[in-house]
């Protein structure tokens, strides 16, 4: 375990022979290869997250860069839990995945090595397969033949190459690593991209949805993480940064968070019986690889009972003859209702396993099945008999010791056993003249003779024997009851993802009821409209007693599309900005969220640029790496799209960074098909002036009090730009010293007492407007409506045979598009 988690290889070798059979030495070879994205230990998986491998492949032109490629195929594999996924997309989305899924083990084809470390980084243990893994029309046939079809149209993959193709090389390293009983993996799911909420790299990151960006820092995950089982943790990961895009399904959710909320006891009854649930797609994954022991087996029998105890709890409290349904008087459509039915009825029907692995197995069952000790009575005769032989040896040989006192007269006689003569008669020298002729003189002692009978040895073959005889059997009979759970895998599996489902949908009624979360109104218009927004983590790290300042928020794209937040450091600008993203998230999610009334127009992407950092390793500056985080948000965003931006254009000088940020505001103010909902927190107080004209740009501050020179942080968004940032403040707060403090203030008050502030904003608000659309050349732009009428036409044009006059005409004809 040690050495996969360090991202190492390990080759098991195993006895290929039975040594009682073998002559000399006893083969042995290469029977499994565990890497770090095919391991199935307990020690090396962590319960609550998904141990994935992943295979990527390029579909490209050999002079293009990875970033410029057109396809790229992406399949993700839990070899522990039998979740199968691929999909295929551009390198953005492909490289959102990766970061997303955090797979253990990455395959890429040796031809592409160094494109893909400089691309996606080093921090992926990869592996990397001859390029025919990757064929197309080879991953096909690896997948259908593992599935036992003819085609991949039920899968709904068919038209998927590049996702194919990765998937097949999945499979084929399965192959190459002697892990060939995979009949868990009983399907392949697609990720479609079109129904989750786009999350860049850099928003997950930035938001700290998984991983903190410090040290001491918390993401999201662990405010909201109150599974009580590990399949409804690993669920929980992918649902938080995939969130749903469909009104329909996060209704659904929602709905049937508030029910658990509102029926408190039978919630608290499912988290009670849920918390005794052991970790059933991993379990039943162990079945299907013959790797469970006897004592998992069990806990895979009383997890099968619990989900039978889930699903009588439920009928307890909503079945149509319960007193609980008829209290509540619902009507027969009531949708609530429908929703948990759909769930808690759906459960798949193992009850014949439970009696049989309650009839075959202890519950005490041993971890080791060569142990012995396993089986119950009364399921092999011959096992039950020499059970009784070895349960009645100490009554037997006493019987025996008595009759040959009684025949020869001998009182001290003992019957005694060790390993090298067995058991024995042990006679004192006085009396060995009374010892019958037929009993075999083994040993002589000082002061006695040690004896065997003819009986003796046919005992003591027996009951040497019999320990062998019953492992023999036991094993037998296990593995007779592992094939019949193996029988069971498809229903098991169902029954652990309902399991998962439930788990989560508890878990968010019970973070809601914990810490005030109220239903958010999910819409399909562009508002954003947050009262008393908090931030979900912040309010949980404060300290006792003190009270987290809620915000409200509303944004759209009519009126207010683009707040500008100013203020001081540490007065909670970049909280703000979080805050509106996560609630939007969670909303989004199917969860509750922190305010006290929450409107949220469904987005389908979400950017960010917070923070700074280099990456001296590629040549990148601070402020190149913001452009380019800049760069991808501006090429991608849509009218339902919402963009925070904090402090751009900090990193180079204040005059460029206010002709950036100002640019960028006009730009997104201006963009002819995607008014992208935006929250801009900066220092740049000359952008207060961007609101006089352009209608839809509010400026906001988070407002500060000045006691006795000294700053209090209010922490209250209020209309209105602010003029000053209080840096100096701060840094005195931060421990500067007083000499440098003080000289600051007299450098500040000298340039403040100049005319060059009133100048410079004075040219600011004569500057010339750009009110106009943007004049860029929109035939190719990817929001125009026409642009895909425009690329058909050109598809269609072969230029080797086109007149000029043809050539006039599809001209003429484009012309046209582009006057609609």
């Amino acid at each position: 375990p040690k050495l996969v988690r360090a991202g190492e290889r390990v080759a098991i070798c195993d006895q290929l022979e039975d040594p009682k059979l073998s002559k000399g030495l006893v083969k042995r070879g290469v029977t499994e290869l565990i890497t770090p994205g095919v391991s199935m230990n307990d020690n090396v998986l962590e319960s609550k997250r998904n141990n994935y491998l992943a295979a990527v492949h390029f579909v490209k032109d050999k002079s293009t860069s990875i970033a410029n490629s057109t396809l790229i195929g992406l399949s993700f594999l839990d070899i522990s839990t039998g979740e199968f996924l691929t999909t295929q997309g551009n390198f953005e989305y492909i490289g959102k995945l990766l970061q997303s899924f955090a797979p253990a083990e990455v395959l890429v084809a040796k031809p592409y090595k160094r494109e893909f470390l400089e691309t996606f980084g080093e921090e992926f243990n990869t592996f990397f397969l001859e390029d025919w893994a990757f064929a197309k029309d080879f991953g096909y046939q690896k997948i259908t033949t593992h599935f036992n079809i003819s085609t991949l149209k039920g899968f709904g993959i068919e038209n998927l190459d590049a996702g194919i193709a990765a998937a097949g090389a999945v499979l084929q390293y399965l192959s190459d690593t002697e892990h060939n009983q995979i009949s868990h993996i009983a399907t392949l799911g697609r990720l479609e991209e079109d129904k989750y909420v786009w999350l860049d790299r850099f928003t997950i990151r930035n938001l700290e949805l998984l991983q903190p960006q410090q040290d001491n820092g918390v993401p999201l995950i662990r405010i909201m993480d109150v599974c009580q089982t590990s399949m409804g943790g690993r669920l929980l990961r992918k649902w938080i940064v995939l969130p749903l895009k469909e009104k329909e399904k996060i209704e659904e959710r929602l709905s049937i968070v508030e029910d658990l909320m509102q029926n408190k006891d039978f919630s608290s009854q499912l988290l009670d019986i849920l918390s005794e649930i052991g970790d059933l797609e991993r379990l039943v994954s162990k079945v299907a690889a013959c790797r469970i022991n006897p004592r998992e087996t069990v806990t895979l029998k009383r997890t099968l009972q619990n989900v039978t105890k889930i699903q009588q709890t439920f009928n307890q409290y909503f079945g149509e003859n319960s007193d609980h349904f008829k209290a509540k008087n619902l009507p027969q459509n009531n949708n609530i209702n429908s929703y948990l039915q759909k769930i808690f009825s759906n459960f798949k029907n193992c009850q014949e396993l439970i009696i049989e692995i309650d009839k075959v197995l202890k519950d005490d069952a041993p971890v080791l099945s060569n142990q012995g000790r396993m089986i119950k009575e009364s399921n092999d005769q011959e096992l039950d008999d020499l059970h009784s032989l070895l349960n009645t040896s100490k009554e037997y040989l006493e019987t025996v010791l008595e009759r040959e006192i009684a025949n020869t007269g001998i009182n001290s006689l003992k019957i005694q056993y060790n390993r090298v003569h067995g058991y024995y008669i042990e006679v004192s020298n006085a009396n060995k003249n009374k010892v019958p002729a037929d009993w075999i003189r083994r040993q002589t002692l000082t002061g006695a003779e040690r004896y065997i009978t003819e009986e003796l040895k046919i005992y003591e073959e027996k009951i040497l024997t019999a320990e062998d005889q019953i492992n023999v059997i036991e094993q037998r009979l296990y593995n007779v009851l592992v094939e019949r759970c193996a029988q069971f895998v498809a229903p098991i599996q169902h029954n652990a993802r309902l399991i998962a489902t439930i788990d989560c949908l508890l878990c968010f009624a019970q973070i809601a009821l914990k810490n005030s979360y109220v239903r958010p109104v999910i819409l399909e218009n562009d508002i954003i409209n947050i009262k008393d927004g908090r931030h979900p983590v912040i309010e949980r790290q404060l300290p006792i007693g003190e009270p987290y300042i809620p915000n409200d928020t509303y944004l759209d794209n009519a009126t207010q599309q683009i707040i500008i937040v100013t203020g001081p450091n540490m007065a909670g600008k970049s909280a703000l900005l979080r805050q509106v993203a996560l609630i939007t998230l969670m909303a989004q999610m199917g969860s509750f969220v922190p305010a006290t009334h929450a409107e949220i127009g469904l987005v389908d992407k979400v950017f960010t640029r917070v923070g700074a950092s280099d990456n001296l390793s590629k040549g990148e500056s601070t402020f190149m790496v913001e452009m380019m985080e800049t760069a991808s948000i501006m090429n991608n965003i849509s009218a339902k799209s919402l963009i925070l931006m904090d402090e751009i254009g900090r990193g180079t000088s204040t005059y460029d960074g206010i002709s950036i940020a100002w640019s960028i505001l006009e730009y997104l103010h201006n963009h002819p098909y995607a008014k992208a909902k935006t929250l801009f927190a900066t220092h740049y107080h000359e952008l207060n002036e961007l609101t006089h004209d352009f209608e839809r740009i509010k400026n906001f501050n988070v407002s500060v009090k000045d006691v006795n020179n000294k700053i209090v942080f209010m922490r209250k968004l209020k209309a209105g730009g602010s003029e000053h940032s209080f840096g100096i403040h701060v840094a005195q707060m931060a421990g500067m010293p007083k000499e440098i403090v003080a000289r600051a203030n007299e450098i500040l008050a000298s340039l403040e007492s100049s005319k060059s502030h009133e100048e410079h904003t004075e040219k600011l608000k004569n500057m010339p407007k750009n009110e106009e659309k943007l004049f860029q050349m929109k035939m190719f732009d990817a929001y125009n409506p026409n642009f895909e009428k425009l690329k058909e036409i050109l598809q269609s044009i072969d230029l080797n045979i086109t007149t000029p006059m043809e050539a006039m005409m599809k001209l003429s004809e484009m012309k046209k598009v582009l006057d609609k």
